[in-house]
């Protein structure tokens, strides 16, 4: 927006008056686009992304297939965007968290801390198993998010950086050690969504404190 068109903005809620035409446009826009996401997490979470229709996500949304296309150029598109959301999101949560501690010591706390209450988040296990089927079966459209996801992994591997370096002694890099407390913890959440009775909540916690504790805190 320049700085004209702020102005003009600024001074219409100042005084009451209505906000420009261009920028109510954009915020129905964007508002549109926020519930297509969110329906479009909804049935991916539901029925998975090789079932789910452009038209569930439109009906789900409140919208017509036009609508959706005014948005998005296609279910993969909005599959992607989904990704997206999520990577920020989760960088946004961890690194504000960490942000609040002076110390090694005490970030890795707080990072624990943060990992073992994973277990509460049936969204992530759902949407990262459909995330990890979409990129077996469909190698050629993966590589087109391979930048994101090596984005993903690089920012995991920083914060890990900032809180121990207990990985670089067992002999792993940062990435490895990412992607295994990563992998451990989707694999827990999947199997109690599947099976309740097979782990309880409370033993997918001990074990993702064990295996962090394992893995970052070393020995202190």
């Amino acid at each position: 927006m320049s700085n004209r068109g702020a102005n003009l903005k600024r001074q219409a809620i100042r005084f009451g008056g209505p906000i420009p035409t261009g920028s109510r446009q954009q915020a129905r826009t964007d508002a549109t686009r926020r519930k297509l996401l969110a329906a479009a997490e909804k049935i991916f979470a539901r029925t998975g992304y090789e079932a789910a229709r452009l038209e569930d996500i439109a009906a789900a949304a409140g919208y017509t297939r036009g609508a959706f296309y005014a948005n998005f150029d296609s279910k993969e598109d909005i599959f992607f965007a989904l990704l997206e959301d999520w990577i920020s999101e989760k960088l946004r949560s961890i690194t504000s968290l960490l942000a609040r501690y002076g110390t090694r010591k005490e970030r890795a706390v707080a990072l624990r801390r943060y990992y073992v209450e994973m277990a509460h988040d049936r969204r992530l296990v759902l949407f990262s198993l459909e995330y990890k089927l979409f990129a077996v079966r469909h190698p050629e459209a993966y590589a087109r998010i391979r930048a994101r996801q090596d984005r993903l992994k690089k920012c995991g591997a920083e914060i890990l950086g900032m809180v121990s370096d207990s990985p670089r002694k067992l002999g792993l890099s940062n990435r490895a050690a990412s992607t295994a407390l990563g992998a451990l913890s989707h694999a827990l959440l999947l199997e109690r969504l599947v099976n309740p009775e097979s782990v309880s909540d409370k033993e997918v916690r001990v074990v993702l404190g064990l295996f962090f504790d394992s893995l970052i805190r070393g020995k202190e």
